[in-house]
């Protein structure tokens, strides 16, 4: 008997430690995303379907599921019937809430942070402000050979003095 449970013990304790979902994140990241901008509420009366970049800073905890993300983020949209574009340009600290997992894992995102608002209508000319914004959202993330991939969508709202201006980004994103 103890030689069989010797075994187990050592085999259950080495497979234990290697699959841990709470140790698998390396405790800092850096990631790149890229994706699609959906225009909603009333930016969707004026903007077209844009594009999302994102570059991130990540910090995760060995023993907690809560870690801490820094996203710089430009959302750009295309004006309908007119000539000229709007642009976002955010910086945001959010919290992130991994559900454990060995490997494909969903998670949590929300948090808030600075947005730098500007519209460009070709003829008439520029205008640009400095707003508060939130997001909140979720993913999945995956772990790779030696890099984890991850694909989200974040409800954005920035508030502004004559109401607030809200996009959905979707984005695929490579953490190292």
């Amino acid at each position: 008997m103890g030689i069989a449970f010797v075994p187990f013990s050592a085999h259950a304790q080495k497979h234990r430690s290697s699959a841990s979902p709470l140790t698998a994140a390396k405790p800092v990241q850096f990631g790149i995303a890229a994706g699609a901008a959906l225009p909603t509420s009333d930016l969707s009366d004026g903007a077209n379907t844009g594009w999302n970049a994102t570059g991130t800073v990540a910090l995760n905890p060995q023993l907690i599921p809560l870690g801490i993300r820094i996203d710089a983020a430009y959302n750009h949209f295309g004006l309908k019937g007119a000539s000229g574009n709007m642009a976002f340009t955010s910086v945001s600290g959010n919290l992130v809430y991994k559900l454990p997992s060995a490997g494909v894992s969903p998670y949590a995102i929300g948090g808030a942070g600075w947005c730098h608002s500007s519209a460009s209508l070709t003829g008439v000319g520029n205008g640009s402000d400095d707003n508060f914004c939130w997001n909140a959202g979720g993913g999945v993330s995956m772990p790779l050979s030696g890099f984890n991939t991850f694909v989200e969508a974040r409800y954005n709202q920035v508030q502004g003095n004559g109401g607030s201006l809200k996009f959905i980004p979707i984005t695929f994103g490579v953490m190292f």
